[in-house]
């Protein structure tokens, strides 16, 4: 695991150093930097294969091609072979770095159809000038790039692009609004207006010089089967392709452990890794003083089920310096409040090991959220909503009764989102300066999340909504979150549940199947094989953060501070913000509104980012 680098064009070459600084933290081991005349590529390694032979930037023998890469290849050893005995030649002893970069040369783009990873990477092609760079299929490894008087910087987060002298810092309005309604700006927005996403699944060729990028989707998620197996059927090929995916990830040159929060994901992977690991696993999990939160007791049985050297480490106040310095280290903001304990979960975790397994994945997609059973076919439109409505819109009756008058789409559209384009509680013009409304649209709130329903048809039932989490809260939110997180602290997470045979296995099995009979059917089946009843015999937990709680505490003086400074921005209504936090301790205010702003207000601080 990696941080990545680099520039195509010499305005910000002397820069580079100061930019790769800046995410040091995402690869302790090594940082390089590597100037090829017109282009540079600079990187900053977490070691964890192939040790002595897998520096970076790569280069083929001829020098023609070079690459950076950050992420995983876990069929790389049989790509390896194939490339072989195809007449290649390899210089390294198993680096999956090289893999990509002769595997690019011998297959092109089609190189990526072949790969099972996880993967944020480029190659320049010094003879054309040409610079190619793809993202893995659900957006596992981040990659943003920015192209500015005819020159490109692209890097693994935002925070490189914010050291840069003279690198444009315009606020994006959209990326502002989807992060208001949805907690997390969308790919292709960032917070900065002249830095875009590389998409889920989506490459991207750039030319020197040129003023803008081609980007294309290499992977779409696919239409569910129609055929619809028994259980039993399913069962044993859903455990099959899981010991595939756990076999292939948990190949690493240094010590490997795996999160485990007792829920039925992360329990089903230590159950896996246990059998085949010739040591005791190491597993982490966090305790919680709050009994209400804690799942350690439950995590704890797992752990002696199969055998693991089990580490109950004690969830640390979340104090205020605590939940400034985690937000600091995100390169543009998260309003996820799990995020903070996944921080803190990942420092203790890298005190161990280098690597840790993790369940994330497994509730998108195996139908593990109940939203999923909340279909529009579930809100049929009543006689009354229409004039309901009109009246409501017209200040006729009070804002308050809006969801009243929403039914089908436009209420699972309303229900999604903090913040939207409506009267009342959620309108999201309430908190923004009215000169940007314009360019925020909040008419097209939570715009991507929409289009990939259109994409599975327009309905929204059970299928449309769990792939349209796919490319939005599974990889813009949670694995976002774990990226970051666990990055902080020089730690490589895997994700098995998103390995390629799990994914083409669970993409293909209607979701009808995976929400028969309850939520996330088959791994539950499998979990009542394998687990502890306390495991799947007991409602889903999450990490959880007591808001209100910290709100009322130790994060006072933070967001006293921080919203009465609200006004400095010239995007945001600093009156609107102010009245809310004075607000704060009315049961009537959404605790995770709160929390969204004020993770805002955090994360602005000392970043400069205009409006022009």
């Amino acid at each position: 695991m990696c941080g990545i680098l680099g520039m195509v064009g010499k305005r910000w070459h002397a820069q580079a150093g100061q930019a790769l600084s800046s995410i040091a933290s995402r690869g302790p081991d090594a940082q390089t930097v590597l100037a090829m005349g017109e282009a540079l590529f600079a990187h900053t390694r977490l070691a964890v294969i192939d040790l002595a032979g897998g520096q970076q930037p790569m280069q083929t023998a001829d020098g023609r091609y070079t690459i950076v890469f950050n992420g995983e290849i876990y069929n790389a050893p049989d790509l390896r072979r194939e490339l072989q005995s195809n007449g290649e030649s390899f210089r390294t002893d198993h680096s999956d770095t090289e893999v990509l970069l002769l595997g690019f040369r011998a297959w092109g783009e089609a190189l990526l159809e072949k790969l099972d990873g996880m993967f944020a990477f480029a190659i320049w092609d010094a003879r054309t000038g040409e610079l190619f760079a793809a993202r893995d299929a659900l957006g596992i490894k981040p990659f943003m790039y920015g192209i500015d008087q005819g020159e490109l910087v692209f890097a693994s987060t935002l925070a490189p692009f914010f050291t840069l002298t003279g690198f444009p810092r315009r606020l994006d309005p959209e990326a502002l609004r989807d992060y208001l309604a949805f907690q997390t700006p969308l790919a292709p927005q960032t917070f900065l207006r002249d830095v875009r996403q590389l998409p889920p699944g989506a490459c991207m060729r750039y030319r020197a010089g040129e003023a803008t990028a081609v980007c294309r989707q290499w992977w779409t998620i696919p239409r569910e089967s129609a055929l619809i197996m028994p259980e039993e059927a399913l069962l044993p090929e859903l455990e099959r392709v899981l010991r595939t995916s756990m076999a292939r990830q948990q190949v690493a040159d240094v010590p490997i452990g795996a999160f485990l929060s007792g829920g039925i994901d992360s329990s089903l992977l230590v159950s896996y890794l246990a059998e085949s690991s010739r040591q005791p696993v190491e597993t982490f999990s966090l305790k919680f003083a709050d009994q209400g939160f804690d799942e350690s007791m439950h995590a704890a049985q797992v752990a002696e089920r199969f055998g693991c050297r089990h580490h109950v480490l004690e969830a640390p106040s979340i104090d205020a310096d605590r939940f400034v310095a985690a937000i600091r280290d995100l390169d543009q903001p998260l309003a996820d409040p799990a995020y903070v304990m996944t921080h803190a979960l990942a420092g203790l975790t890298r005190q161990h090991v280098t690597v840790a397994i993790s369940g994330d994945g497994g509730d998108e997609l195996f139908g593990g959220y109940p939203r999923f059973t909340d279909t529009e076919s579930r809100h049929p439109a009543r006689f009354w909503h229409r004039p309901l409505r009109a009246a409501v819109d017209a200040g006729l009756l009070p804002s308050a009764l809006l969801r009243r008058s929403l039914s089908g789409r436009e209420l699972l559209h309303y229900r999604r989102v903090e913040l939207g384009p409506w009267v009342g509680r959620k309108r999201m013009a309430h908190y923004l300066d009215p000169a940007i409304l314009p360019a925020a649209r909040i008419e097209n709130t939570l715009d991507a999340w929409l289009r990939l329903i259109d994409a599975q048809g327009g309905v929204m039932d059970s299928t449309a909504l769990m792939r349209a989490d796919l490319w939005t809260y599974l990889s813009e939110n949670c694995l976002a979150k774990t990226d970051r997180a666990s990055m902080a602290h020089g730690l490589e997470v895997r994700v098995p549940l998103l390995g390629q045979p799990v994914l083409d296995f669970a993409l293909a099995v209607p979701a009808s199947v995976h929400l028969r009979g309850g939520l996330k059917s088959l791994l539950t089946g499998l979990a009542r094989q394998r687990l502890p009843s306390c495991v799947w015999d007991r409602p889903k937990h999450g990490f959880s953060v007591p808001l209100r709680q910290l709100f009322k505490g130790s994060w006072r003086e933070v967001g006293d501070a921080c919203f009465a400074g609200a006004q400095a921005y010239p995007f945001l209504s600093g009156k609107a913000l102010a009245a809310l936090w004075q607000q704060v301790d009315d049961r009537h205010v959404s605790s995770r509104l709160v929390y969204t702003l004020l993770v805002l207000l955090v994360w602005l601080e000392n970043k400069d980012i205009s409006i022009n």
